[in-house]
Parts: structure tokens; sequence; C-alpha cells
């Protein structure tokens, strides 16, 4: 045998809401009150929360060499962590079960000597370039005397992306020479937002 319970409110022995009911909007508990939900909070059938996963935090190994006018896939060895082993030869690959919204942030500094203006850094999906960014940020290097420097190029965006996506950085730049990356300040990371 079944049973219904028809009420608007419930409350404690106090006298305090604990459930209310209102139109179609239903209040568990007050301001100040802690809720803890035993199982899956769900919303309409989807769990609600979540992790900021797939993740990948990725570096250089050692300095790479950038030629003049010559947009380069920036080397990527060295991961921190990959949650989804999604990471590989200088690109993440968007895996089976994961598409959506990504936040992607790139750094690359380069040795730019006086020509901190002609570094560029490119955020490029399937092989292609979608965002670039050139921040500018300089600091000299004590150790040449003619007040060389090194230079920082960072790039951030929100990509949707699909299962099989690749998203890599390139970097640029045209100081009339070759430039080589300061491998301890090139990053490339990235996460899944959660919707």
């Amino acid at each position: 045998m079944t049973s219904i319970l028809k009420v608007d409110t419930i409350q404690d022995a106090d006298g305090n809401n604990i459930i209310n009911e209102s139109g179609n909007t239903i209040t568990i508990g007050a301001s100040g009150d802690t809720t803890n939900i035993i199982g899956t909070l769900q919303n309409d059938g989807a769990a609600v929360g979540g992790t900021n996963t797939p993740a990948f935090f990725v570096g250089q190994a050692s300095s790479q060499t950038i030629s003049d006018q010559t947009m380069t896939e920036v080397t990527l060895s060295s991961e921190y962590f990959d949650t989804a082993s999604a990471f590989a030869s200088n690109r993440f690959t968007v895996p089976s079960g994961q598409a959506g919204k990504y936040f992607l942030f790139g750094a690359v500094t380069g040795d730019g000597s006086d020509n901190y203006d002609r570094q560029h850094l490119q955020i490029r999906v399937n092989g292609s370039g979608v965002t670039q960014g050139n921040s500018n940020n300089r600091y000299t290097n004590v150790n040449v005397p003619s007040g060389g420097g090194y230079v920082t190029s960072q790039v951030s965006q929100i990509y949707d992306l699909s299962v099989g996506d690749y998203v890599s950085l390139y970097f640029y730049q045209d100081s009339g020479g070759n430039v080589g990356t300061y491998q301890e300040r090139c990053w490339f990371m990235g996460y899944k937002i959660i919707e």
C-alpha cells in the first residue's frame, strides 16, 4: 500500500522551515544552514557538479631555437600532469566522451634582446591559428652587458572543442636572427570547464 503526504511546509521542532514550497519553487533549509546531501544531486537527470578534467600542464625540457620569421610549433615534452593521458607530440587531443568548452593558456619566453615587440604566440586548433597574443613582458638579462633580455608572450582563450580536436602552441619572432626559448618559462596548460 502506498501513501501520499500533502504539505507545503516541513518544520523542525523549533518551528524553523526545513522544506518549503511556494509556487514551483522548493526551498530546502534557510540562510546559514548546512545542508548535507547523501547520494547524487541531479539536475533534470544529469549529475550536478563535476571536475575540471581532462586537464594538462606541460613545459619544455630544453631550449628550442626559433628561426626568424617562421611560425614554429613549440616543443613541449615535460609533462607535469596529464589527467587523461591526452597530451603527446606537443599536442593535447580531446579524448572520447570529453567534448566541451576548454580554457587554454600558453606562455613562451624568448631571448628577445632589444626586439621585444617582435615575438608572438598563437594557439592553434587542428593546425589552424585561432588566437594570437603578445604581452611584451620584458626583463633584463644581467649576464648580457648590452642590456639584452628575455621577453614573455602569453595567450589564453576558451574554445569549444569536439572529440579528436587537437590544440598546440606556436611561436613567431622576426628579430632578424634566431631566438632561443628560455625553457624554464615556457608552458602550455588547459582544462575542461564544468558546464
